[in-house]
């Protein structure tokens, strides 16, 4: 096996490495005070700068840096393996802290923490032990897994074939969310055997690896620094070693962890306007002549607003805290050893998408409310207030909410099982 070791943070403007110190073994995992303290200060260092990178468009290079050096990213990294071993619950609440902060980043390292949770859910344990000791090195993983086009439903188009002793990569992939930041890439492809038989796997390749191309296309109107653009692998050398089979056949824990973690984001979107709307009101003295108050922040009506919009974030944030729960029974299950049930695995999966289907709305709906607590000024460019509606528009365009009331009511109606691996493409049969 090659060595994993990981690139520099030199391309694409990323800053240089700064070395990692060593962290001293702990016999238990901390308690969520324990991880806050040691988050907090750069969660509120990236909130500083989110409207400026808004703004501008800076990518969020010095962000995810000053997080991986922290030790964000081996959150969920067993304590035992180099990591800091949060339960699923504090990793949700903490994504929510920093979705507060700024919503690109949950989302820019919704792959990496991803590709962990693939390793817990699908993967021989076996394999665990070099990838999990990169992220708790502070390697942070990008992914690589839809591709543009009207390919078969289901089927992909980046293959994966025998080169020697060793595996040739190819193909183009879009929407890869995080890979300009990442140091190594989990790449979704199929695998042709010398048997003549063909499989789905994950390759790793490194970011900075010959044939790899990242590019910046993503021109979402929210979003804008999640790096969710093309990455091209032109006669990728991949190692054996780092090819990982997975089955997508049965049900599993991990599509709920992905869309959770886009719910947790528009969890901290909604708090992120009602910090932003006291802001805004609290020092404001200009009033409207048929107002009722004597400054904004007496006004009876402005105060009903800010207070429901603090209703909304408060049910954002306890609906993903309640799957969160599931999904951590679910994890402790696993991490015992003992088997967890087809019905709890359809339960969290049909909790995210009731969670979905009951969040979306009303976090859209709060991010145009906002606007209602001040006048023209609160339109204002240099303050950037329109960015969570746009940024949560542009997360509940993901797995689309429409289909997710449908699941759920097609379960409570017929016993239909949930669709557990998404996918899109043309629909040859029709």
């Amino acid at each position: 096996m090659e060595s994993l070791t990981h690139p520099p943070r030199t391309a694409l403007g990323n800053p240089s490495p700064v070395a990692v110190p060593p962290r001293a073994s702990q016999p238990q995992p901390p308690s969520y005070d324990q991880l806050a303290d040691r988050f907090r200060l750069i969660f509120a260092r990236i909130a500083e700068g989110a409207v400026q990178r808004e703004n501008e468009r800076l990518l969020a290079h010095d962000a995810v840096a000053w997080l991986a050096q922290a030790g964000f990213g081996a959150l969920r990294v067993p304590v035992a393996q180099g990591g800091l071993g949060a339960t699923v619950e504090q990793f949700f609440d903490l994504l929510i802290e920093l979705g507060e902060a700024d919503s690109n980043l949950p989302q820019i390292l919704r792959a990496h923490f991803g590709f962990i949770e693939r390793l817990f859910a699908e993967i021989d344990p076996a394999l665990h032990g070099p990838w999990l000791r990169l992220a708790a090195d502070g390697v942070i993983f990008g992914n690589a897994t839809t591709e543009l086009g009207e390919g078969p439903l289901g089927q992909m188009q980046t293959t994966l074939r025998r080169d020697g002793d060793g595996w040739r990569l190819e193909g183009d992939k879009y929407y890869s969310t995080g890979t300009l930041y990442a140091e190594w890439i989990a790449v979704s492809a199929q695998r042709h055997n010398d048997d003549g038989s063909n499989d789905r796997v994950i390759a790793l390749v490194p970011s900075e690896a010959p044939g790899v191309e990242r590019v910046d296309d993503w021109r979402g109107f929210g979003q804008r620094l999640s790096a969710s653009g093309t990455t091209r692998f032109r006669n990728v050398r991949v190692d054996p070693a780092h090819v990982l089979l997975y089955v997508r056949d049965q049900p599993t824990p991990l599509t709920a962890q992905f869309q959770l973690t886009h719910l947790a984001t528009l969890a901290g979107i909604a708090r992120a306007i009602v910090r932003d709307a006291v802001d805004f009101v609290q020092p404001r003295k200009r009033v409207y002549s048929h107002g009722s108050g004597s400054t904004p922040r007496e006004d009876p009506l402005v105060q009903q607003v800010v207070g429901q919009l603090a209703s909304t974030a408060f049910v954002a944030s306890s609906t993903v805290q309640a799957v969160a729960r599931t999904l951590g029974e679910i994890d402790r299950l696993r991490q015992r050893g003992e088997a967890i049930s087809e019905q709890l695995l359809f339960q969290v999966e049909l909790e995210t998408a009731k969670a979905q289907a009951g969040i979306v709305d009303a976090v859209l709906q709060a991010g145009t409310r906002l606007f209602d607590v001040g006048g023209a000024s609160a339109l204002q460019e240099d303050i950037r207030l329109d960015r969570h509606w746009r940024n949560a528009r542009t997360l509940a365009s993901h797995n689309p909410t429409i289909y997710k009331g449908r699941v759920v009511g097609d379960h409570l109606l017929n016993g239909a099982r949930p669709t557990f691996y998404w996918a899109v493409g043309a629909n040859v049969s029709s």
